[in-house]
């Protein structure tokens, strides 16, 4: 019988992409292993991830899908609140599938030896005795965050939402305000709260976590981790860090235009213009992802003939990597998702933070006050204008004085120095007894002999 390991990525283009490099990783170190990826049933073709699965089909490499059953909403269309609506179905189908999941590895197992499964996800109520590893594709701080939150949660009885400016104190981390925290946590009675309370409990109970990281990346926040700090009353489990594994492919899972909204790029378009400084703006499709966005009728009249001497605005998609790499390239904004972090800290570009949403905030307090490679937009979280209930509208001046700053000034002289003994030592971990190289190899082996 062949010998698998089974990848379960969470709901989300994004997720699946991450989870196919890291497929790809395993049969390269590994080539006798096979791989059974499970994914959602997609609901047609023209979805944006269907011709990325169908290119992996077609390889000779030994990755294969399964398809596990599409799952009902269990949340009424009549729902008023419908960001609530969309995040209390994604969270609740995610509790849904575990008993498919559970189905997917009977069948499997009839062909096939399971060394482990590694998800992304919670698995409610999941009783096999396949190993379950966890692959966290954000950063180690987020993983002691989590880990720890349950103690937290047993401290305090308000929602973060409401705490305000409160400091936080997690093993590992600068101190964070409350308003900080990650999205999906910031209110006690949401679904994601309890969602990621049920997902810190797997990380805690799992065979292993692997991260997307390097230990001379995040020291402080593996070291807690090893060291149990973060899971004070029991047995923290095994962290692989074998970042920085950054995806070589198509973003398929970028936002639309309208997330950020039109507001917020407006702002850091005027920014990068009174900045007078040479860019690359790539803006996004819109929802339509088929059709080229017109950006005449996007973008704020009279901004393309204005900037044309200074900036490029790119239609739809650019490849971030090849950019990040060019040597011209004197610094990146970034709304703090993991993956591009790790792109820029790989190349060795500096960086404005500028989160938005999710644990953008919290990635951004790591990435200014820990590692010291990004320079904040100030006040990011602000609620500036409270009719449209909009987050991170910050002013034009805002954006061109920190993008000044991280090009003309001593500060950006030093986060560019910074950032380029950083891509050195990025390079390194992947080098014969480098740390992701040893922990990577840790990871194989513990599976083989399990």
């Amino acid at each position: 019988m062949k010998e698998t390991v089974v990848l379960h990525p969470a709901s989300g283009c994004h997720q699946i992409v991450s989870m196919v490099e890291l497929a790809k990783l395993i049969v390269l170190h590994q080539p006798s292993f096979s791989i059974i990826i499970l994914i959602p049933t997609l609901p047609s073709n023209t979805n944006p991830i269907f011709s990325y699965i169908n290119e992996i089909s077609q390889t000779n490499l030994p990755i294969s899908f399964f398809s596990l059953p599409r799952l009902p909403f269990p949340y009424s269309n009549q729902d008023s609140n419908k960001t609530q609506y969309r995040a209390s179905n994604i969270f609740e189908s995610i509790r849904l599938s575990s008993s498919h999941v559970l189905d997917a590895l009977q069948k499997i197992s009839i062909t096939s030896t399971i060394l482990a499964l590694v998800t992304s996800t919670v698995l409610l109520n999941f009783d096999t005795h396949i190993p379950i590893y966890h692959y966290f594709t954000s950063c180690a701080s987020a993983v002691a965050l989590f880990l720890y939150l349950p103690t937290i949660h047993n401290q305090i009885t308000k929602s973060f939402k409401d705490l305000g400016n409160t400091l936080l104190h997690f093993p590992g981390l600068p101190p964070i305000c409350a308003s900080y925290m990650p999205q999906p946590v910031l209110n006690r009675d949401d679904p994601g709260y309890h969602y990621f309370l049920d997902f810190a409990d797997c990380l805690s109970k799992s065979k292993g976590v692997i991260v997307n990281t390097f230990d001379l990346l995040e020291q402080r926040a593996t070291k807690v981790i090893v060291d149990g700090a973060c899971l004070p009353n029991q047995a923290t489990p095994p962290i692989f860090c074998i970042g920085p594994l950054i995806s070589s492919v198509k973003d398929y899972a970028g936002a639309s235009f309208d997330e950020p909204s039109n507001s917020s790029v407006w702002r850091l378009l005027f920014g990068l213009e009174r900045s007078n400084q040479k860019f690359l703006w790539v803006l996004k499709n819109p929802i339509n992802v088929g059709t080229e966005p017109n950006l005449e009728e996007l973008l704020p009249e009279g901004f393309l003939e204005r900037a044309k001497e200074k900036g490029v605005v790119v239609k739809s998609w650019a490849p971030q990597n090849a950019i990040l790499s060019h040597k011209s390239v004197g610094g990146f904004v970034t709304h703090c998702g993991w993956n591009s972090v790790l792109e820029a800290v790989s190349y060795g570009v500096p960086m404005v933070a500028w989160p938005l949403y999710a644990e953008q905030h919290m990635n951004s307090v790591v990435l200014v006050e820990e590692m010291k490679l990004a320079i904040p937009i100030s006040n990011a979280i602000t609620l500036v204008d409270s009719k449209e209930g909009e987050k991170g509208l910050v002013g034009a001046e805002e954006v061109k004085k920190r993008v000044k700053q991280l090009m003309e000034l001593e500060d950006g002289k030093i986060l560019r120095q910074r950032s380029l003994e950083m891509k050195v030592m990025a390079k390194a971990v992947w080098s014969s007894g480098g740390s992701s190289s040893t922990a990577f190899s840790q990871l194989l082996g513990s599976w083989m002999h399990e």
